[in-house]
């Protein structure tokens, strides 16, 4: 039996990893809960304002993705995200200090800005440390960071504004970016030749395993040909549709469920928590099959169809039942999360090496923008229909396309020829 390819990565790179992206999710998902739990009363912040300002993040995110990807392929993933720490930590921060609307839709843009190169920037490191058979996992673990925020997050930030309000709930989930900045830049290194926790085989090992799988894939001229590309296109659209999904759920949820009647912040925090419990279930389980297999498409189209599915359960049920309506949203919360980590492992396998950064970065940043029409349509929707029977129409049908793109663009693995061999 082949020995595993230097164990210590699991160990060492994982849980930093999973830990940074999990801070970098705080700032995108709280905001929600601010907005539901006073902060709209407090700074007049009007229906449609909330929507914009709910959205502007992603804007941020998208126009500055690119670039970002770039100089964590060719420079430094490690120093970009340290630098992006600190930044988003502080301004978190601030953002429980804002007096009046200007000065927080430019703290919220500015926050998707130094956010805009963390995921592409964590893609590229976990792809020079990761295998292909690994790959999947390694994803989700470090996606796993979202969930799992959004998890526990949900219930403290209930009990944070309960007892102290919005503002310190923004102060208090902020700081910890900033120390955090400089655990990660003591622990990560950029490449396994930089390692002094492995041995020089294992250096070698890994190295030689990842140089082998970029042998098959032919380089591309430049950016402007893989942007070209046909491959490249499809999956920005797909991702930008899911995401409209995706970030219309996560940032209206504690509004749809706060909502219901009699219904208070607490509980609406540990109600918000319940689908995300499903979406770690499901990430697991399906990035452990999908490196099993190495049959990513059947691990992706098939939740995002089950997510579609349950947002036209929710708005055939409308307001008549509920709690019926709130087991449709948690599965549709566990279906959307749960075919992240083989998505991001194709990317890794399908595209070039040499345009890898840029093109994640390209597909990443129209998923931002997805995210910004998601989260900004949903809130939308909400306040001018005063219901969220639109919503759950917009995010099906975005998801309904999202499925049927995945099923044209990613191909199944073929088949390995038996040779038959003639005595």
């Amino acid at each position: 039996m082949k020995p595993q390819l230097a164990p210590a990565r699991w160990y060492r790179i994982i849980p930093i990893v999973f830990v940074t992206y999990s801070l970098a999710y705080l700032d995108r998902a709280n905001f929600g809960f601010a907005v539901a739990g006073g902060m709209a009363d407090d700074l007049n912040i009007t229906k449609g304002t909330s929507s914009l300002l709910g959205s502007l993040f992603f804007l941020g995110y998208f126009f500055f993705q690119i670039p970002g990807a770039q100089y964590a392929a060719h420079k430094s993933a490690k120093k970009l995200i340290f630098i992006s720490l600190i930044s988003w930590g502080a301004l978190a921060t601030a953002t429980g200090m804002v007096s009046n609307v200007p000065l927080l839709i430019a703290i919220r843009f500015m926050l998707g800005v130094v956010e805009s190169a963390v995921m592409p920037a964590m893609l590229i490191l976990l792809s020079q440390w990761f295998t292909k058979k690994e790959r999947s996992r390694a994803n989700t673990f470090l996606i796993l960071g979202n969930p799992v925020t959004v998890l526990w997050m949900s219930v403290v930030s209930g009990y944070l504004i309960e007892s102290m309000g919005w503002r310190w709930m923004f102060i208090i989930q902020g700081l910890p970016g900033i120390i955090w900045a400089f655990v990660w830049w003591k622990m990560i290194d950029e490449r396994p030749a930089e390692a002094n926790w492995l041995t020089e085989q294992e250096k070698e090992d890994v190295e030689e395993e990842l140089r082998k799988e970029q042998l098959g894939i032919k380089p591309v001229k430049n950016y402007a040909e893989a942007f070209r590309s046909p491959t490249v296109i499809l999956l920005c659209l797909q991702y930008l549709l899911w995401s409209v999904g995706v970030y219309g759920f996560v940032m209206w949820l504690p509004s749809i469920i706060k909502a219901a009647p009699n219904m208070d912040i607490v509980t609406t925090g540990w109600l918000s928590a319940v689908p995300y419990v499903l979406a770690i279930a499901g990430m697991l389980a399906a990035s452990y099959f999908s490196d099993k297999t190495l049959n990513r498409k059947i691990f992706i189209w098939p939740f995002l169809l089950a997510a579609a599915v349950a947002f036209l359960g929710a708005y055939w049920l409308g307001n008549s039942n509920f709690w019926a309506s709130f087991v449709l949203l948690i599965i549709a919360g566990g279906a959307l999360y749960a075919p992240y980590g083989p998505f991001f492992a194709v990317l890794t396998e399908i595209l070039p090496k040499n345009v890898a950064g840029g093109a994640i970065g390209a597909i990443n940043s129209l998923g931002a923008l997805g995210s910004f029409v998601g989260s900004y349509l949903v809130g939308y929707l909400n306040g001018s229909t005063g219901g969220f029977e639109a919503s759950y129409i917009l995010m099906a049908v975005a998801l309904l396309l999202a499925t049927l793109l995945i099923i044209v663009v990613v191909k199944a693995p073929e088949k390995p020829v038996v040779e038959e061999v003639v005595a």
